[in-house]
């Protein structure tokens, strides 16, 4: 039976942050592109009272062009791919962190039924339905943060892939990069660029057609 997994489309220079430090950081929402997305979560930080709301997102689902495209879209751009439950472990609900996949909705359904203050951190509208996004968020009322590091040992981490457009001559330099860091030697063995776009196996199959 295959483990759960959690996709995380970032950039090179998040990747390495993660991988030196040994954490990954949740940041403010208000940033997001999607505005009717960070609203809900305003609104959520209002009714709850608090000083400090935070979010990560992954998707659940197998790589996507839109996910390249959209969180991870230049050359540069990488997937790192996370055991859910070994991940899901430092993310004590008991010191503020919740979790758990987005539900998509449509305005009708909003109409017809609004949601509950508790759904808001969880909804998204239902054009984002492909992303099967998961989300983790931070509470707290006391104290104002904008950023917040999570100590997540490497082990949680499966494979790293490496954007559809990378230069194949990059790649090696790349996970010799990657290996070079304490703790992060496995990783070597582990590390691939994505072919989603141009797949040696796929050409194969379709030159073959009959």
């Amino acid at each position: 039976m295959t483990e759960p997994r959690l996709r995380r489309y970032t950039t090179t220079p998040a990747l390495l942050r993660i991988l030196r430090r040994k954490a990954i950081t949740l940041l403010d929402p208000m940033k997001w592109d999607d505005s009717n997305d960070s609203h809900s979560l305003s609104v959520f930080k209002e009714h709850k009272n608090l000083q400090t709301l935070l979010a990560l997102c992954f998707t659940e689902t197998a790589e996507t062009y839109h996910h390249w495209h959209v969180f991870a879209g230049d050359s540069g751009g990488v997937c790192i791919i996370f055991n859910k439950d070994l991940l899901l472990e430092h993310f004590d609900k008991s010191k503020g962190f919740d979790y758990g996949p987005v539900d998509y909705k449509t305005l009708d359904e909003l109409r017809n039924q609004r949601p509950s203050i508790a759904e808001l951190p969880f909804i998204k509208r239902a054009g984002y339905v492909d992303e099967c996004e998961f989300r983790i968020i931070y509470k707290n009322r006391t104290r104002q943060v904008a950023s917040k590091d999570v100590h997540i040992p490497i082990e949680c981490i499966q494979k790293i892939y490496l954007n559809p457009w990378m230069p194949k001559a990059l790649v090696q330099s790349f996970r010799e990069t990657i290996s070079s860091i304490e703790g992060c030697e496995r990783l070597n063995k582990y590390v691939f660029r994505s072919t989603l776009v141009g797949n040696n196996e796929w050409k194969e199959l379709v030159s073959e057609a009959a």
